[in-house]
């Protein structure tokens, strides 16, 4: 039976993406998806969405990986955006158009119902009605039900009522997290803490350490 392989927050770290796939025993047949954000702030985002297309992946659009596309596409830049600048002048041609063909979502065929997103989902929504803004860059609900970009509340994840088990990034602040229909993959990497994979479906977690710490601030 081939198996499901979701990948946390790449964030250009190659080295240990390939060491964590070595980790999980990947082979052609296993189908990985990445929960976005695969570039910036690491030392090669280029080579991890080169490896990413050409080894037939699955991912989501990241927060990160859409301030590339946006410096890359538009040439608008920000003195906080300065940083994707220089990464998106990495990127070939073939490797902006697949991130630009990236989802938002996805609803993968696997044994159980699952929904992949970067950020996060609204409780209350139907996947196709969350807006961008949630569905790549939330965190938390506030007391008040409202949404919040920030560790404002309670995590969006232990409130999500399903069907779907969701899985996502986004939240390396929290780190792993793993509620009843949500799990979190989010652990770190580029911060110098832990890559970290979900197989399905025997819902086995696997993490290889960071080689060092690639940036010091999770800004966002």
């Amino acid at each position: 039976m081939s198996r499901t392989i979701l990948v946390g927050d790449v964030h250009g770290c190659i080295d240990e993406l390939q060491e964590l796939l070595r980790a999980c025993a990947h082979e052609s047949d296993d189908q990985v998806i990445l929960v976005g954000d695969l570039v910036a702030k690491g030392p090669n985002s280029a080579a991890v969405v080169q490896f990413a297309r050409e080894s037939g992946f699955l991912a989501v659009l990241g927060n990160h990986d859409d301030h590339v596309l946006v410096v890359r596409q538009t040439g608008a830049l920000t003195p906080k955006r300065v940083h994707h600048a220089k990464v998106a002048a990495t990127l070939s041609d073939a490797d902006v158009a697949w991130l630009s063909a990236l989802p938002l979502w996805l609803a993968p065929p696997t044994e159980a119902p699952l929904l992949v997103v970067h950020g996060g989902l609204l409780p209350d929504l139907p996947v196709s009605s969350q807006p961008k803004k949630y569905l790549m860059n939330l965190r938390s609900i506030r007391a008040d039900g409202s949404p919040s970009t920030k560790l404002d509340g309670a995590p969006w994840a232990s409130l999500w009522p399903g069907p779907q088990h969701v899985v996502f990034g986004h939240d390396a602040l929290r780190g792993l997290q793993q509620h009843p229909r949500a799990t979190g993959l989010d652990t770190g990497c580029v911060y110098g803490r832990e890559l970290t994979a979900l197989i399905l479906p025997a819902k086995l977690l696997v993490s290889v350490p960071a080689a060092r710490a690639y940036s010091q601030t999770d800004d966002g």
